[in-house]
């Protein structure tokens, strides 16, 4: 071996990239101080690109195949280098392979909530997310923008400037739509499509290329998607009156259940009031005619009432209840609603009485106790 070809047998005489890592974008070949041999052999795989760089200035882009390194496929270089009639000496450049796949699964994200004003629920904060995939088509521009004298240009160094790109653009088309936030979720194919178009042209100024963007999805604030979701369950109840007077017809069964829970006359009373409130209730959903109605603070006399149906009023904890015929204010009694301290009102009454004192109610509460005995003396026992 003569002294020649052992010093070219020190030059680089294959150019290839073989790492399979999907999160490197560009990736510098390593010369380690060799200069490449003239007539060497470059490989470049499906999916990459080969860049030539001559003293800063990009020069021959080479897309997959595989070529030896004359000048007759290194136009640009030659034509920086001076090479005006070939050359079979080694030389010095730059090779930069670059990833023209595309690069999945990239996240986005609002970082802070959108303000807007929706036509039903008023102003509003959302936030956003996504996914998007990107790919180099001009790696010229990619290597000029972004990778400069990086050896190793990773994904995660550009995510940060692109997903910034998104977020700010993704915000002012969501204004400008107006869709109401209840429809934004049919409408995502549609919205991303107008992003889509507003940000692919930033991305190719990188050499970037957007091949998809989606929505995944635009998340109301928590206390609102509470609120729907009770919307949501008042709709799944159906009617509300029916669901209400269930509600109530348990509340009387647990209140009768546990009649010391009452804390009390007062107690008592508050339990009667929603006794009758509850009874209003449900006698109006069953078409009753002798359900109570609504408090009202002062009993009207109903008109055109006979002595033959005589009706009360009966006041609970300041609210009046009624009117109620005889055979109601018996129920009610029965049931232990109203007893005989109970005040109650008719038409042709003066005042408010206890109904123990009222004469055509009287006998619904027992036989009336004796008077106290005059002078306070206790009478003897009878004679046996």
């Amino acid at each position: 071996m003569g002294l020649w070809d052992k010093l070219t047998g020190e030059f680089v005489d294959i150019i290839e990239w073989t790492n399979d890592d999907r999160e490197t974008l560009a990736w510098r070949f390593e010369r380690y101080g060799n200069e490449i041999k003239y007539g060497a052999k470059l490989t470049v795989r499906p999916g990459q690109a080969a860049v030539f760089v001559n003293e800063g200035q990009i020069a021959d882009v080479f897309e997959p195949g595989m070529y030896e390194l004359q000048t007759s496929n290194l136009p640009i270089l030659s034509t920086l280098k001076g090479w005006k009639y070939g050359f079979e000496s080694p030389f010095k450049a730059e090779v930069i392979f670059v990833t023209t796949t595309q690069i999945v699964d990239r996240k986005w994200g609002t970082k802070n909530p959108i303000m807007m004003r929706d036509p039903e629920f008023g102003p509003i904060r959302l936030r956003a997310f996504g996914t998007y995939a990107i790919k180099v088509v001009n790696p010229s521009a990619f290597i000029t923008t972004l990778v400069g004298t990086d050896g190793v240009f990773e994904a995660d160094e550009i995510t940060d400037q692109l997903r910034n790109i998104i977020v700010s653009r993704f915000t002012d088309k969501l204004g400008e739509a107006k869709v109401p936030a209840l429809d934004l979720a049919s409408n995502y194919d549609e919205i991303a499509d107008i992003i889509h178009d507003k940000i692919e042209p930033e991305f190719k100024e990188y050499g970037v290329e957007l091949p998809k963007f989606l929505i995944e999805n635009i998340a109301l604030p928590p206390e609102v998607e509470e609120a729907l979701d009770k919307r949501s369950s008042m709709g799944i109840l159906g009617n509300m009156n029916q669901y209400s007077q269930f509600q109530a017809a348990n509340a009387m069964e647990a209140a009768a259940n546990n009649p010391g829970e009452a804390g009390g006359a007062m107690g008592g009373g508050m339990g009667m009031g929603m006794g009758f409130a509850m009874a209003n209730q449900m006698g109006n959903a069953m078409g009753g005619g002798q359900a109570a109605p609504q408090a009202s603070s002062a009993p009207p006399p109903p008109p055109g009432h006979s002595a033959a149906n005589v009706e009360f009023h009966v006041s609970v904890n300041g609210q009046s209840y009624g009117p109620y015929d005889m055979n109601a204010f018996a129920q009610h009694v029965q049931a232990g609603q109203i007893t005989g301290e109970s005040m109650v009102w008719k038409q042709g009454m003066a005042n408010w009485l206890p109904a123990a004192q009222v004469a055509e109610l009287a006998n619904l509460f027992g036989p009336p106790s004796p008077p106290p005995v005059p002078g306070g003396s206790v009478p003897p026992p009878p004679p046996m």
